[in-house]
């Protein structure tokens, strides 16, 4: 579990392919402190630490990971979003958070509010029901607040900090992101599916 507060940056090095899964080699400040087989987020998406060489983790994702996320557009040089699992003996600033993409999304606007940025994204409309107004969402792993919510679009304001501290900087017109939904209302919309 994670709460969607990112802890740090981590740059894309190298990328090697076996089979269908692909390897990545992410350089950080906090890979030298992590363990083997510990789990971490990476743009929102939940991945084992397999190997560490100071500081630098390799992690691996597989054709099923690979086919629900953004992980097939990254490229050497690529910023990443890392977030170690939450404590639970610490406060829950973001929202719970999975690291289980549900789909991606494709950035359709950007406002440079003078202070602030707004990102609009678009994404399927058969994911419609698990995002409402002033609801939360992950995007590339950072807790948001979406506002502004329509069958198939959303948007998120971005402070200061927030735009500092994370990869949003990187993200264009045209980018694909990760999206992962509020897990409390995937099970509503779920038990309401059910009819109980």
């Amino acid at each position: 579990m994670f709460t969607g507060i990112i802890e740090c940056l981590g740059k894309v090095i190298k990328i090697e392919a076996s089979g269908t899964n692909r390897s990545y080699f992410i350089k950080s400040e906090i890979s030298s402190s992590l363990k083997v087989d510990q789990s971490l987020s990476h743009n929102g998406v939940c991945l084992t630490v397999e190997s560490i060489d100071q500081d630098i983790h390799k992690i691996t994702a597989i054709s099923e990971t690979l086919q629900k996320t953004n992980m097939n557009d990254w490229k050497e040089g690529d910023p990443v979003n890392l977030e170690r699992a939450m404590l639970l003996n610490t406060r829950l600033d973001g929202h719970i958070v999975q690291g289980h993409v549900d789909t991606t999304a494709i950035c359709s606007a950007y406002i440079d509010k003078k202070g602030s940025a707004e990102y609009s994204f678009e994404f399927a409309a058969e994911f419609a029901p698990y995002i409402i107004e002033k609801g939360s969402i992950c995007v590339n792993g950072v807790s948001l607040t979406a506002f502004n919510v329509t069958r198939d679009h959303f948007t998120v304001a971005i402070v200061p900090f927030t735009f500092e501290h994370t990869n949003f900087p990187s993200i264009l017109v045209g980018s694909k992101v990760n999206i992962e939904f509020d897990m409390i209302g995937k099970y509503v919309v779920r038990l309401t599916e059910l009819g109980r």
